[in-house]
């Protein structure tokens, strides 16, 4: 399903997606709204992006949101007027929720807005990133929390881990070449390309 958002207090214009070419929205999915997907980007069966409350909502360049996948976000209007607060400025725009390129978020995953996870990050199943900001290479494994936090390029979370204080998250350990988990994306990536190619040619045919 793909379909515009209605008009609220919180949300005075009724946009429609924007779905990039090479995307594939299963349609047991939902994209609400103002959301934009880049290129070659999957979206699973039950996945649900929804831009009626906080938005925009961004997914870059060839990256997968899997099966339960929930992206939605917090207010960012309340009578006309913007909650900056709610918010992230990424190169000079603002966003409820942005996803950057080549990201995986695995099944059942949360992301809600104010939110942002940077280019080349694993999110595993089952994490919630929540007022949270994910940067470029991690590896976030699965049960994770993240709570009002920042976690800097290229760390991992354990599984299970809940990360609410920015000590805590200073402290993440550095993905190494000993890392069991730091290829994993390439695959998955890999995958849920493939799928987003193989199901937009069988529904051209």
């Amino acid at each position: 399903m793909i379909e515009k958002n209605v008009i609220t207090d919180f949300s005075s214009k009724a946009g429609e997606p924007t779905i990039g070419e090479g995307t594939f929205v299963h349609p047991l999915a939902a994209v609400i709204g103002n959301v934009i997907l880049g290129k070659n980007v999957m979206v699973a069966p039950t996945a649900c992006v929804r831009g009626d409350e906080g938005q925009p909502l961004y997914v870059g360049d060839d990256s997968n949101v899997q099966d339960g996948v929930v992206i939605h976000a917090l207010e960012t209007e309340q009578d006309g007027k913007p909650i900056e607060k709610n918010t992230y400025d990424i190169d000079g725009k603002k966003y409820a929720v942005y996803v950057g390129s080549r990201v995986s978020l695995a099944h059942q995953v949360q992301i809600h807005g104010p939110a942002v996870v940077m280019d080349d990050t694993f999110v595993g199943m089952k994490v919630l990133v929540f007022k949270s900001f994910v940067g470029k290479n991690c590896v976030i494994e699965p049960g994770v929390i993240l709570m009002g936090v920042k976690v800097a390029d290229g760390r991992y979370v354990p599984v299970g881990s809940v990360v609410k204080t920015q000590a805590e998250a200073d402290a993440l350990p550095v993905i190494n070449a000993d890392y069991p988990l730091k290829d994993m994306n390439k695959g998955v990536l890999h995958v849920n390309k493939a799928l987003a190619k193989g199901y937009l040619a069988a529904a051209r045919s």
